[in-house]
């Protein structure tokens, strides 16, 4: 099996979002803020696209292993991408309370911050992390 293309990188962090249009740059600095005091990590930047914070091993059904973020952002051109890695059915009455939003397998997205309920975004990323942190044997 070909390894996963999204490997994490030595690109700075604040060069990526600083190349982004306003407003999205200023929310992804906001959420960058927003995780880096959640997880008291540093973060990376990941496939030259996303900014991914801390670290751990993984094996999917088939047998392949992998390497990949607990939670992170992707400022992408229609959105942005946040990074609930546990899922969204345990979060349904604080996603109803949101603002716009759409989601995806592990994805939530968002167009701007200012749209949402930010204290509710902060208490899914914390709840999805700590839960990924506990069940995972992280590497930093």
């Amino acid at each position: 099996m070909a390894p996963i293309k999204t490997q994490p990188g030595n690109e700075d962090v604040l060069t990526f979002l600083e190349q982004q249009p306003e407003p999205k740059k200023s929310d992804c600095i906001l959420l960058l803020n927003m995780m880096k005091t959640i997880t008291g990590l540093s973060p990376q930047i990941w496939g030259g696209a996303i900014v991914g914070f801390g670290t751990y091993d993984y094996q999917q059904k088939g047998g392949q292993k992998g390497t990949w973020f607990l939670t992170g952002f992707a400022p992408r051109k229609q959105n942005i991408s946040i990074y609930i890695m546990t899922g969204f059915p345990q979060y349904e009455n604080l996603l109803a309370k949101l603002g716009p939003h759409k989601t995806g397998m592990g994805c939530l997205y968002i167009k701007k911050m200012a749209d949402i309920d930010q204290a509710i975004l902060k208490e899914m990323i914390t709840s999805s992390y700590e839960q990924m942190k506990s069940k995972h044997t992280t590497t930093n």
